[in-house]
């Protein structure tokens, strides 16, 4: 079969496509046919070394024999039937973007309704997600983008108020959509550029939810002290079983009855692996970009 192997650390040309053997389950594992795979922020992060996890060289990103590739092995309980509602490209576009948005809301911010949350970078895989959730869970959505293009499918995906961030000053707008309150919640996807930012823009009580992070900042504590306000750190790899299931129910739930609506903004051939870990980190995304073996 072909498969992305990745040899040495580095940038998104160590990402290589060969041929390999089609790997055999073991007991326990299931062999899955690709039909796609979605592409992470953190599988960079992976591919050049700097990320929490550093899998054992040569690797395949993701699951236990690596997604990038035609064929992959999973443990059971990590395969699921496919939504009736959904294509395998949105299939592909799920687990993270959606699992991340539960447990970002749920788990970490306990979002309630009626609360405001302002979801930054709310185009890309996450954000988009996080938008249909926080709307069906009946929370006030700010989302933020930086290009038309965003603007409008943050909109479309049901935001009520959507802010462009590459225009200076747009904090202030945000702001002043409150009233002056202030958000009651910050779903994060950039903390190195935009935390400083964020905690003045927190209600009392307010938090930001740490979802994505690409190098240090400086913050003054003293926003949070006067805020009684909070910064929690987040990662998906570490849920609990009993989370775990729980964010499987509520997806299954919100893509059965519409409320969830995966959006794949790019497919490319497997074989193009390089560019899209590229083009993911670059402004302006819009929706999942998926890879198709």
């Amino acid at each position: 079969m072909k498969a992305i192997l990745v040899r040495e650390f580095g940038g998104p040309e160590v990402l290589k496509l060969e041929e390999v053997p089609t790997p055999k389950p073991a007991a326990g594992q299931v062999l899955v046919r690709i039909h796609a795979a979605g592409v992470n922020p953190y599988d960079t992060y992976m591919r050049a070394g700097t990320y929490a996890v550093k899998p054992p060289l040569p690797y395949t990103p993701k699951t236990v024999t690596g997604a990038y590739a035609q064929y992959a092995l999973a443990l059971e309980e990590q395969v699921h039937s496919l939504s009736e509602k959904i294509n395998f490209g949105q299939g592909a576009g799920l687990w993270v973007p959606y699992g991340t948005a539960y447990h970002a809301l749920h788990h970490s911010a306990e979002a309630c309704a009626s609360e405001t949350v302002l979801v930054h970078g709310a185009s890309g895989g996450v954000g988009s997600a996080a938008v249909q959730m926080a709307r069906a869970m009946g929370l006030t959505v700010f989302g933020t983008a930086s290009t038309r293009k965003g603007v409008d499918l943050v909109r479309r995906e049901g935001a009520h108020q959507v802010f462009d961030h590459s225009k200076a000053g747009y904090q202030e707008e945000i702001l002043k959509a409150t009233g002056g309150r202030g958000v009651d919640i910050v779903l994060e996807m950039l903390a190195n550029v935009n935390l400083s930012a964020d905690l003045k823009l927190l209600a009392i009580n307010g938090r930001v939810i740490i979802i994505g992070n690409r190098g240090e900042i400086t913050i003054n504590p003293r926003d949070l002290m006067l805020r009684r306000a909070s910064a929690r750190g987040f990662t998906l790899w570490a849920i609990t079983p009993m989370e775990e299931a729980e964010i499987h129910a509520g997806l299954i739930a919100g893509l059965e009855n519409g409320t969830l609506r995966p959006v794949v903004g790019k497919e490319l051939p497997l074989a193009e692996a390089a560019r899209a870990h590229k083009e993911i980190l670059e402004p302006g995304a819009a929706g999942k970009t998926v890879l198709v073996p």
